[in-house]
């Protein structure tokens, strides 16, 4: 055991999606994706493990946690004591500097920081493969947020070939993701529960099917900075994925009105010459993919659209790691 340790790590914007499992309790996903850290939101976790302890202990942002939280946080450190061969409980302490469970990847940043502050506290010196994969276990997309910027989550075969890479640095391309929040709302059926539902849908098999050419276009694009080629990649993963949701059982819309009105908005901006594509995870709010040129006149833009809470920026970002 080691003295108490402290991680960040940043929530992640899916360009090619993650949605459904080959094997849940590992969460193998169904097709691999790609995404991009994103700056200036993060989750910081510190971890110490206590042998006075009785049970783990779980705070987020103030808060003490009970039910499912804390047996989820419980689960993943259990798989952190058998890696180190400890039987010791750990007090857990987290928070956010944004939105959490609305669909801006809170649990992709939670699990990839809890992964790295809880193998430190208890010893281990995982590599960056090892610590990807440990976090998948916790959340699929948190294997994401360990790498540095771009990444690239391999689907693997089993446990042990199945993590992220960087596929890029922070610095590769002067992307940013302009997160439209119109709420900030717990999500009614969070995403662990919705990949459960993919292989319900009959859209699903297709999506599955085509995902490996989604991911060689958008790596492709991406690496070549093609930002055309890049948008309509993007747009159309993205709308495969909410296609699968609603057409599971039972369905899934995580969409608002003001959703729909934002995507049609960007699409006329793109027609307009200007850099900007759309996507959205499991919820409400849109991330409109922008180059940074584009961000003075788009945040304004977005803040005047109707039921748009808040504007957040992110740009390309480290992964996960220590800090004091």
């Amino acid at each position: 055991m080691r003295p108490e340790q402290t991680a960040a790590a940043h929530p992640n914007i899916a360009f090619i999606k993650y949605w459904g499992n080959r094997d849940d309790a590992l969460r193998l996903p169904s097709n691999g994706s790609i995404s991009m850290n994103l700056s200036g939101m993060e989750t910081r976790t510190s971890v110490r493990f206590d042998p006075e302890l009785q049970q783990d202990c779980f705070t987020l942002n103030g808060e003490a946690q009970v039910g499912a939280p804390l047996q989820r946080v419980s689960q993943f450190l259990e798989h952190v004591r058998k890696l180190s061969g400890s039987g010791c409980f750990a007090r857990v302490s987290s928070s956010n500097n944004f939105p959490t469970g609305a669909g801006i990847a809170s649990s992709a940043s939670a699990f990839s920081a809890l992964a790295l502050a809880a193998s430190k506290a208890a010893g281990l010196d995982l590599s960056q493969k090892d610590l990807s994969r440990l976090a998948r276990l916790g959340s699929g997309s948190a294997c994401r947020s360990i790498p540095d910027g771009f990444a690239e989550w391999l689907p693997g075969e089993d446990d042990g070939s199945s993590y992220a890479v960087s596929i890029a640095p922070p610095d590769y391309w002067d992307l940013a993701d302009a997160i439209a929040v119109i709420s900030q709302d717990h999500k009614p059926v969070g995403s662990s529960a919705g990949h459960r539902l993919a292989h319900t849908s009959p859209l699903n098999a297709g999506r599955v099917t085509e995902a490996p050419e989604r991911l060689a276009t958008c790596r492709e694009a991406l690496l070549n900075r093609d930002f055309e080629r890049f948008a309509e990649v993007v747009e159309l993963d993205s709308h495969y994925m909410h296609a699968v949701m609603r057409t599971s059982t039972p369905p899934l819309v995580y969409w608002e009105p003001a959703t729909e009105v934002l995507l049609w908005q960007v699409w006329q901006w793109r027609k307009r010459g200007h850099a900007v594509c759309a996507t959205v995870d499991a919820g409400p709010n849109v991330h409109v993919l922008a180059l940074s040129n584009e961000l003075d006149w788009l945040k304004k833009a977005l803040a005047e659209l109707p039921g748009v809470k808040n504007v957040l920026i992110g740009k390309p970002a480290e992964g996960a790691r220590l800090v004091g």
